[in-house]
């Protein structure tokens, strides 16, 4: 999996950068969320909980993906923004045992 980010954006106002990214994984299986979230927190430097998954489209049969994707500078921020179902699917806000299992 190669992803590079494609438009990043400063919203102060809602403390957090926005990314536009794209995911070349030819001959592999789309990646699951969570190896995206980890891919964005590493290559943007950012800290655990903070980076909201907002959608990914897969190109069919090109081995393609590209999507959009929020960095909050902190989880409370995320909390105090987001909507509950992003956060949910993200694994910010809830409890080790309540995590989503499949990378969901």
């Amino acid at each position: 999996m190669k992803m590079e980010i494609t438009e990043k954006k400063e919203n102060l106002l809602q403390e957090r950068t926005e990314v536009r990214f794209t995911v070349d994984h030819t001959g592999e299986a789309t990646p699951t969320r969570k190896a995206i979230i980890d891919s964005i927190s590493k290559t943007m430097s950012a800290k655990k909980g903070t980076v909201v998954i907002n959608n990914i489209d897969t190109q069919y049969g090109r081995g393609i993906s590209k999507g959009y994707a929020k960095i909050y500078r902190s989880e409370e921020s995320a909390l105090k923004f987001e909507r509950e179902y992003l956060l949910k699917r993200s694994g910010i806000g809830i409890k080790a045992e309540e995590k989503p299992k499949g990378g969901q």
